[in-house]
């Protein structure tokens, strides 16, 4: 390994160690700052999206007075909190289904691309319910990125809610909205998963 390391070049392992200190800082600065519980600070959720979007023939479908069809969705959500009021989501969307509009009595139905996004949310409020038991909740702005239906890579930005529901110490169950305003997409989450 020692060898390894001297013939390899310093100047490549300098980024890496840069990230490496970077994230012990954050890790460090949170434990001292979050009141809740110590080395929970993950939250790994596994839940369903329903997505009504209208993207690539927005312009033809508003002319024909289309009715887009909702988009299931497997959602794959991580936060990461580093403060007891902000947290960093990190998701994915994995289209389960083709979009489908209906048209004229008739389902048009095109490619519905997988989506991966981050961005930082708020702790708004919160409402204690027993010793146990709570309910936040969290809004703020995230962007998602996206190969649409040219394969061409889109980011667009996305204003998100989520109602977190708590029980013991590690349950969590939620549901929320979001808006993407680049891509004209309202989606509805929920949810489950574990804080650890």
């Amino acid at each position: 390994m020692v060898e390894i390391i001297k013939n390899h070049d310093m100047k490549n392992l300098k980024p890496i160690l840069l990230i490496l200190l970077t994230g012990i800082l954050t890790n460090c600065y949170a434990w001292n700052k979050d009141s809740m519980l110590k080395r929970q600070h993950f939250e790994v959720s596994f839940g369903q999206s329903l997505l009504f979007i209208s993207n690539s023939k927005q312009i033809n479908i508003r002319n024909q007075a289309a009715v887009v069809i909702p988009t299931n969705a497997v959602l794959f959500f991580a936060e990461f909190r580093p403060q007891k009021k902000i947290r960093i989501p990190v998701f994915f969307n994995l289209a389960t289904e083709t979009k489908q509009f209906l048209v004229n009595n008739q389902i048009i139905s095109e490619r519905a691309s997988p989506t991966f996004g981050t961005g930082f949310t708020y702790n708004l409020f919160k409402i204690q319910l027993d010793s146990t038991s709570k309910i936040e909740f969290e809004v703020g702005p995230l962007a998602s990125v996206l190969f649409n239906t040219n394969k061409n890579l889109r980011v667009a930005p996305i204003i998100a809610g989520r109602f977190r529901i708590m029980r013991g110490k590690n349950f969590v169950m939620y549901a929320g909205m979001s808006y993407s305003i680049g891509i004209n997409a309202l989606g509805l989450l929920y949810g489950t998963g574990t804080i650890f």
